[in-house]
């Protein structure tokens, strides 16, 4: 068998305008795409065909302010498919060889087409999720199509082949009523033979169906092969869903990736081979022996890498930019919001338990967002909030009464250091109060970076212990200073490159100035691999002019910093922090709850910690440190969730434990 795979593609430049919506040269080479895909239905010369199909699906989820982070794998399956196909529209899949690796408990299942390849460019008619997700939306290249479509010409494409080169047309296509249900994105046409390349679009709202889906972004490619078929060679699908009546960031995402090979033609397939369901299994014993040729793991961290690079994130943006300021979501304008469960209900030792509530409102076209959110402390009798808007370009201004740690980053999980305050006395927090308002900018680096300006005016106000827990002694607040501040800091940050990764760089640097001082700092993680294990480090630095006021200094000590020391004994106007640890995976005991599954290992993650700090701000109990200080333990992380660690001070020489929620999911705790 012969066959052709793009090797090189090379973009020109198009002669006519992106935004010549239904010229003359558009509609005709829509129509051409049309009557080529009807001619193709009827044609002899390709009777059927057999291939092999190797995909794998992630179940990811996103947490997080703005949705911004990389998700995190929750779920992995791999897939190996026998396809086969008879004119004029006959499909059928059989499932093979499957295995799965589960990084938390989940019970998720996959609709049945999500477990197979799309035939025929999803045909006359586009369906998903066995209809739940999307059902009967026009193909744009159906008969009839230029009716319910508009189309525009786009760039220009010269793919490379072995035997030849093929010139290929961007068709950016739009319905002629957004109100209706249909696709937005692009078609990829052979200027020679009209044939459909390769399709890369989202829906509009009227197409979802199940009120849980936020949008779905599909690409499909396909390849010359025999030099005359235009075939299926690689798809990708991502389907994200976010919760219909709490507007909470986290997102949750199927994320779908094949690959096509191994065709073979007219091989005389009988009609009755296609009876039955269209995507069926071999029965477990025989796909659990299927031969794969290395480990899972090994395959996971293979297809990660080009599923991290090929962002469907691309084929969003561009959409976008087809569609105009129409929204392209299918979830609800106005929702109640919270930026985590914490702004629900919480417990600290200056508030005692705060509940809270907020709305979120969102312009027809997604160009801006409004977001209110409030809170009263039924301890100190007081009310706070936030009034903020924000734009899709990354402005945002904002409006604000709230309670915040003098820490930069917290050190537990909000929602774990509620219920240790409330029930132990064990408030790990340094609060003061910020009143004002603040304007900021956001501007996107590549697919990973982006730096952020904000400028503030507020007020800044001690706050005193008002509350009492159920046992045990809540510590003093620290007192700070009083008074009107204006800053003004820009932020640089890298983001980490996301879900089953080996290798990773993450950090973020921030400049700061005050009406009377000037303060930097920055953090961030390296992560390399060792063998099947990982060298996890971390570091944190800070340092600022003399008049810093206390509400700005750096902080050390105790958990999340140095274990082994007491909490926050150390800080002051320049501080250091040092981080190293091994992560090992280890046989851990597997659980069973119903469909649901743990993993069966757990990683250890012995560590050492090295901080240091100096030149204390006045009046307040942070201490310089004589010297350096240095803590060494033990952690054990289980589900990627919980993580139990143990510290011993060297220069303490006391052991302290901790247990907390991992560090991904505290932003929506």
């Amino acid at each position: 068998m012969r066959w052709s795979v793009a090797l090189l593609l090379l973009i020109v430049p198009a002669r006519g305008s992106a935004q010549d919506w239904n010229s003359d040269s558009a509609l005709a080479l829509a129509r051409r795409a049309i009557e080529r895909r009807a001619r193709a239905a009827v044609d002899t010369a390709l009777r059927d065909y057999k291939a092999q199909a190797h995909g794998f699906l992630f179940f990811l989820g996103q947490f997080g302010e703005g949705l911004t982070e990389p998700p995190r794998l929750v779920k992995a399956d791999q897939l190996e498919l026998e396809v086969y196909w008879k004119a004029p529209q006959l499909s059928k899949q059989r499932i093979v060889g499957w295995r799965d690796r589960a990084e938390l408990p989940t019970d998720i299942n996959y609709h049945r087409d999500h477990l197979g390849i799309i035939q025929n460019n999803f045909g006359t008619a586009i369906r998903l999720g066995e209809g739940d997700e999307v059902r009967d939306v026009p193909h744009p290249l159906a008969p009839g199509g230029t009716d319910v479509y508009d189309f525009a010409l786009g760039d220009t494409s010269a793919i490379v082949l072995s035997q030849r080169a093929v010139r290929v047309v961007a068709l950016r296509v739009r319905p002629k009523r957004f109100t209706d249900a249909a696709i937005v994105g692009t078609l990829f046409v052979d200027v020679e033979s009209a044939e459909l390349v390769r399709m890369a679009f989202n829906f509009t709202p009227k197409a979802y169906l199940d009120p849980q889906l936020e949008d779905v972004s599909i690409v499909l490619d396909n390849a010359l092969l025999d030099g005359r078929f235009w075939l299926p060679y690689r798809q990708e699908i991502e389907i994200r869903r976010r919760a219909t009546w709490l507007d909470i960031p986290a997102r949750g995402i199927i994320r779908g990736r094949w690959e096509i090979d191994g065709y073979v033609f007219n091989i005389g397939l009988a009609a009755s081979w296609f009876r039955g369901e269209e995507i069926t299994a071999l029965p477990k014993p025989a796909r659990d022996s299927f031969p794969w040729p290395g480990p899972l793991s090994a395959a996971i961290q293979d297809v990660a890498e080009p599923v991290r690079e090929n962002d469907l994130q691309q084929v969003r943006t561009e959409v976008s930019r087809i569609a105009g300021r129409r929204a392209l979501t299918g979830l609800k304008r106005q929702r109640l919001g919270a930026r985590s469960l914490s702004d629900l209900v919480h417990v600290n030792r200056v508030e005692g338990l705060a509940a809270g509530a907020g709305v979120v409102w969102r312009t027809p076209d997604d160009g801006f967002e409004f977001r209110a959110l409030g809170s009263y402390g039924f301890a100190d009798g007081a009310g706070k909030g936030i009034f903020a808007l924000t734009s899709a370009d990354g402005l945002e201004l904002a409006a604000y009464r709230q309670v915040r740690d003098i820490a930069d980053a917290p050190v537990i999980a909000p929602m774990l250091n509620s219920l240790a305050a409330q029930e132990f006395g064990d408030d790990d927090g340094d609060y003061y109060r910020a009143t004002g308002v603040r304007f900021g900018v956001r501007v996107a680096i590549g697919a990973r970076g982006e730096w952020h300006f904000v400028a503030a005016r507020e007020r800044v106000a001690s706050l005193a212990v008002r509350a009492a827990p159920a046992t045990g002694r809540y510590r003093p607040n620290p007192a700070v200073t009083d008074g009107d501040y204006t800053t003004a800091a820009l932020t640089l940050r890298r983001r980490s490159e996301g879900f089953a990764v080996r290798r990773d760089v993450a950090g973020e640097a921030t400049l700061e100035f005050g009406e009377h001082y000037t303060r930097a700092s920055a953090s961030g993680h390296l992560l390399i691999p060792l063998g099947p294990s990982r060298i996890l480090t971390r570091l944190q630095v800070g340092l600022a002019s003399r008049d810093l006021p206390a509400h700005r200094a750096f902080v050390l000590g105790g958990r999340g910093t140095l274990l082994g020391d007491g909490f926050r004994d150390w800080g002051g106007r320049r501080a250091a922090l040092l981080h190293i640890e091994w992560r090992t995976p280890v046989p851990f005991i597997r659980l069973r709850a119903g469909p649901a599954r743990t993993p069966g290992s757990i990683t250890l993650a012995p560590y050492a910690a090295w901080g240091w700090a100096a030149e204390p701000v006045a009046l307040t109990p942070w201490r310089a440190t004589p010297g350096s200080r240095v803590t060494v333990g033990l952690g054990a992380e289980w589900l990627g969730l919980f993580r139990l660690e143990a510290g011993y001070g060297l220069e303490t020489r006391l052991v302290h434990v901790a247990f907390d929620v991992t560090r991904d999911f505290w932003d929506i705790l």
